[in-house]
């Protein structure tokens, strides 16, 4: 009983983060993760097929296609961070007000106090930081839920800034701070970074299909061929945009970070202990804190981390946009949200991917850009992304109830 109270089980993972719900297509048994992720990929293809034909082929022009991935960074960094909220039962509603103040924050650091870039760009994730301590310390230490206290946070922190800036919009004069946003990097430099990631998603494929081998964990009837598909799917995705951006005027600064901060989001959620008692969390709450797990540090340090991609969020939103306005990142906590639901998390907790994540993140950005290019009416817009989310919160709740 002793080890139970004090000592955490890392011997073994937790169930939820790798004893997947399977599903047989013929004689191949495929993880339903994957599946979900397969299925993802199908329907954003079909919205691009829809866009390509309904804009006369301008939807996958390069030139759009590196708006479209800028506006996705925003809503995929969020998404990261999100999904760890989620994955352990929680929620945050606060995150665009939050993008709101770091971003204003940041842009009033540069503007009227004269502070350099790193300075600037510090003040804004500072922000997000302590935000994201203060709310998770009383989600988890105050026992608060986490609903309130982020609902709560969406409209204080919204009214912080609005106090601060007086209603104001606050230029960004740093053209060093405006590159984070708009900048591009050479070709050869993406296609380097495109190699890196390859290189990162074989190892991390890899690794895991040796801890499953060493702990005697069934791979789903797939073998070898499963993560040899695990590594060419991601890969040939990553390869394939990079050169689309390439044709343009290279990768996006945004795309650069989104892309660092899901493979680190990648790394911690399915390669490290801490990752793993965050699905135990979410999964079973109860069986996690008989194990030795902390669950209110657990809660505390995902808020931190979700507080972190906000100030980042923050960071690249304002350099796109080249201004702070105390109305700047509204309804970005449903875009995140969304991007994970449509991604395959489930708002129980206990089960997402950050690869689903940023897939939804890139699926919400193409509604945006696509409806705006079809010159959609605003409220034909709301209609129609508040139907999917609905949609896809009602499909994981019928997948539920038929597991």
């Amino acid at each position: 009983m002793s080890r139970l109270a004090n000592e955490p089980i890392v011997e073994r993972p937790p169930v939820n983060a790798d004893a997947q719900p399977q599903t047989r297509i013929g004689r191949i048994k495929i993880p339903t993760e994957s599946l979900r992720a397969y299925i993802m990929l199908i329907a954003l293809v079909a919205v691009w097929a829809f866009f390509y034909y309904s804009t006369d082929g301008i939807f996958l022009q390069s030139r759009n296609f590196s708006n479209l991935m800028r506006q996705t960074a925003v809503t995929g960094v969020l998404a990261v961070g999100m999904l760890m909220v989620i994955i352990t039962g929680q929620i945050d509603l606060s995150i665009g007000s939050v993008v709101g103040l770091a971003g204003g924050m940041a842009a009033i650091a540069q503007g009227w106090l004269g502070w350099g870039l790193g300075p600037s760009l510090l003040a804004g994730i500072a922000i997000g930081i302590a935000i994201g301590a203060a709310q998770g310390a009383l989600v988890a230490y105050a026992n608060i839920p986490a609903f309130i206290v982020t609902l709560g946070g969406l409209l204080a922190w919204r009214g912080v800034i609005k106090g601060i800036s007086q209603g104001n919009t606050v230029p960004i004069g740093l053209q060093s701070f405006k590159d984070i946003g708009q900048g591009y990097v050479t070709s050869i430099t993406g296609f380097a970074i495109a190699a890196v990631a390859v290189a990162t998603i074989a190892w991390l494929v890899v690794r895991r299909h040796r801890a499953r081998q060493q702990f005697g964990l069934s791979d789903g009837g797939t073998g070898i061929v499963g993560v040899i598909v695990s590594i060419i799917v991601p890969s040939a995705l990553i390869l394939a945009f990079i050169y689309t951006l390439n044709s343009y005027q290279g990768v996006p600064i945004p795309v650069i970070v989104l892309l660092a901060v899901a493979l680190l989001g990648a790394f911690v959620t399915q390669n490290t202990t801490f990752g793993r008692y965050l699905y135990a969390i979410g999964g079973n709450p109860d069986a996690a804190k008989l194990s030795g797990i902390n669950l209110r540090r657990h809660i505390l340090a995902v808020f931190c981390i979700m507080g972190v991609l906000a100030g980042v969020a923050a960071v690249i939103y304002t350099a796109r946009v080249g201004s702070a306005s105390p109305d700047a990142g509204v309804l970005l906590e449903l875009d995140a949200i969304a991007a994970c639901v449509i991604g395959g998390a489930s708002l129980m907790g206990g089960r997402g991917t950050v690869f689903g994540a940023c897939l939804g993140a890139l699926f919400m950005a193409s509604l945006d850009n696509g409806m705006s290019l079809d010159n959609y009416k605003d409220y034909t817009q709301d209609i129609i992304k508040g139907g999917i989310l609905v949609a896809a919160v009602g499909l994981d709740m019928l997948g539920r109830r038929r597991g």
